[in-house]
């Protein structure tokens, strides 16, 4: 145990929730969208030397700000802020997901100038990414299971997925089968144009299952 972690830590096992957090304050949002934002700058940016160094040097001395502070996945508040977009997770692609009354989710995904992959279109893995978060907060959602895994993810990549542009993305269950959860979702332009779909299997969780 480290010397700031609390002795009540959190033990861990099992597929436990996200408890709820406020810890990081009002400015965690913003420091989120820092860190995304400093993200697309380093895929971007073509900076004199001088520039990069001094770039490097600044962020060295923001990971030595927050370096004794580092909490394990049960107390940092990263995934557990359920007032801030994607829960304050950075590792997820920027999302905004509603659910509607025919009971499907529909909302906006955001790639972002770090999620490039060449040519202007979002790399294959950020868009499997997406589709794993989209489809396993379908599972969720829709289904009532609040512990499940993705045990099958299949992508069809039928156009390219821009950055730096907001898109449409659509989701639904497709059927429960005991504890199989099949999940289908798509990626549209504002054109409807299907720029990629999925189909995912999600199996629920026994009791104390990781």
């Amino acid at each position: 145990m480290s010397a700031n972690e609390p002795a009540d830590a959190h033990p861990g096992g099992g597929f436990n929730p996200p408890e709820p957090s406020t810890r990081g304050g009002p400015d965690y949002g913003r420091f989120i969208d820092a860190v995304r934002t400093l993200q697309d700058h380093a895929r971007s940016a073509d900076a004199p030397d001088h520039v990069i160094t001094e770039a490097a040097d600044l962020i060295e001395q923001a990971s030595r700000l927050l370096e004794p502070h580092a909490a394990d996945e049960w107390n940092s508040p990263s995934g557990r802020r359920m007032d801030l977009p994607n829960r304050g997770n950075i590792l997820a692609v920027p999302v905004d997901l509603h659910v509607t009354e025919a009971g499907t989710i529909v909302g906006t995904a955001h790639f972002r100038r770090y999620h490039l992959g060449r040519n202007g279109a979002a790399h294959g893995g950020a868009v499997a990414h997406l589709f794993d978060s989209l489809l396993g907060f379908t599972a969720f959602k829709l289904s009532g299971s609040r512990a499940q895994r993705t045990a099958f993810l299949h992508v069809d990549y039928r156009r390219i997925v821009p950055v730096c542009r907001q898109v449409r993305v659509e989701a639904a269950i497709d059927d429960i089968v005991d504890r199989k959860i099949r999940v289908s979702g798509r990626i549209l332009d504002d054109d409807d144009h299907v720029l990629a779909e999925a189909h995912a299997l999600f199996v629920k969780l026994k009791p104390g299952q990781p």
